[in-house]
């Protein structure tokens, strides 16, 4: 008893079937009758131009016609039965509206991006979505935010690339089903709030400090170093220092100074007659 009704069902599925099929013969020989009868009207509504940049999509009773996506050229639809779309298969552009994220380690930026992408399946984004480039930028400004979530400041501020890069490949996995291709993903600004720019800056200005301190202190030791080996060298040979004093003369006198100091050694006056040496 089972089997009989099955049977009946799987007569009346494929009964109807059948009746569909001839309905939708009989529209579009009525359409053929009826683009015939207006011609020479209607062929200027059923003649259409397809760009070299564009795919048209063409559903005749609800289905998509055999052979995928038409176009470029010229072609012409039925009227009344056929339903044309057009795909812009040209790079398109948007910009990723900011968005406020609490970043790992509980800091509050605003970052905004720019996505680059294409459809290269017009039929999977027509039948796949019901508006794929409202839901690629949903999707785009949802990654951003789970992405940056996971992420430190520092790791925001300093990898960039590598998170654009990540970004691209979870939104290329996710609209491959859609017929579309993310081609690149970068980050345009990652803004931070007044109270942390400053903190920053003031961060910033201290290390810059200390290594100016430790450079200082550096040079000073050097420096030391270098005046004790010259004084060790001139106290091998104390002609050396006269000679020191001589360059010390001319170096003075170079800068055109009215008033010359120039040191006598003691040792000098010691040599003149006269003098006590006591």
């Amino acid at each position: 008893m089972t089997t009989n009704q099955g049977s009946e069902e799987l007569v009346e599925v494929k009964v109807s079937a059948d009746d569909a099929n001839c309905c939708g013969s009989l529209l579009v020989i009525f359409s053929y009758i009826l683009m015939a009868i207006t011609f020479p009207i209607s062929i200027f509504f059923c003649l259409k131009v397809v760009q070299e940049y564009e795919r048209a999509v063409i559903f005749r009773l609800g289905r998509n016609l055999s052979g995928g996506a038409k176009g470029p050229g010229l072609f012409f639809i039925l009227p009344c039965v056929d339903d044309i779309t057009n795909i812009d298969l040209r790079t398109i552009t948007f910009d990723v509206p900011p968005q406020e994220i609490l970043t790992k380690d509980s800091v509050t930026v605003t970052v905004d991006a720019v996505v680059y992408y294409r459809i290269f399946d017009p039929v999977q984004s027509v039948n796949k979505v019901a508006n794929v480039q409202y839901s690629t930028r949903l999707l785009a400004a949802t990654s951003l935010r789970n992405i940056l979530g996971t992420k430190t400041l520092q790791e925001i501020l300093t990898d960039k690339e590598s998170i654009a890069h990540h970004m691209q490949e979870l939104l290329d996995t996710a609209t491959d089903l859609w017929g579309v291709k993310v081609e690149r993903v970068e980050l345009k600004d990652v803004r931070l709030p007044s109270n942390m720019q400053r903190a920053m800056a003031t961060e910033a200005e201290a290390a810059r400090e200390a290594r100016a301190k430790v450079i200082a202190a550096e040079g000073e030791q050097k420096a030391s170093v270098a005046l004790k080996e010259a004084a060790d060298t001139i106290n091998l040979n104390p002609i050396a220092l006269q000679l020191r004093y001589l360059q010390t003369l001319t170096h003075i006198a170079a800068e055109k100074n009215s008033t010359i100091v120039f040191p006598i050694p003691i040792e000098l006056l010691r040599s003149l007659p006269g003098v006590n040496r006591s």
